[in-house]
């Protein structure tokens, strides 16, 4: 894999084909995320891997944007401890997690996007989820409705320039 090439040409993915994954694939792309790093090794993440529709589409009623977790062949909620002092090193960490996890899935033809679950109380009684762990993140996989955008180029304009976000030495 080229992982700079791979980072280019990641795009989201939100209308997946109805078509479940291997068992495998779901292995190695939860295998990425475990192997992420994080703040002092703590691997604070646990993650929950939705297969059941019914379950999928409950869960894309917790989030005002989380409509495609309802289409995807899998779902993958990243829960952390509940620390509210922690929270952005958490939130961070499960950040690196979700980022492999998604290279991953890309190099396998499986496309991804992120959801935040804005009722995050909601997702931990769906999920069975114990009550010091949060759930604000969650993962769409699945292989895309549109197979061309996992070969087509990324849109022209999608992404600033390097000269409009790097200051070198000082701002």
């Amino acid at each position: 894999m080229d992982v700079l090439e791979a980072i280019r040409a990641k795009r989201a993915i939100r209308q997946f084909a109805d078509k479940s994954l291997p068992d495998d694939a779901i292995r190695a792309i939860l295998n990425a995320g475990r192997r992420a790093q994080s703040s002092k090794n703590t691997q604070p993440w646990q993650f929950v891997a939705v297969t059941e529709k019914d379950v999928l589409a409950r869960l894309s009623q917790t989030g005002d944007f989380a409509s495609h977790l309802a289409g995807a062949a899998l779902g993958v909620v990243l829960a952390a401890p509940d620390e509210p002092e922690r929270h952005d090193w958490l939130m961070f960490d499960l950040g690196q997690a979700a980022s492999y996890m998604q290279l991953a899935a890309w190099e396998l033809g499986i496309g991804s996007v992120i959801a935040t679950i804005y009722h995050p109380d909601q997702a931990r009684a769906i999920l069975s989820v114990p009550d010091d762990y949060r759930c604000d993140v969650a993962l769409s996989f699945g292989y895309p409705a549109n197979a061309s955008l996992m070969s087509d180029s990324p849109r022209p304009g999608g992404r600033k320039s390097l000269d409009e976000m790097v200051h070198t030495n000082h701002w």
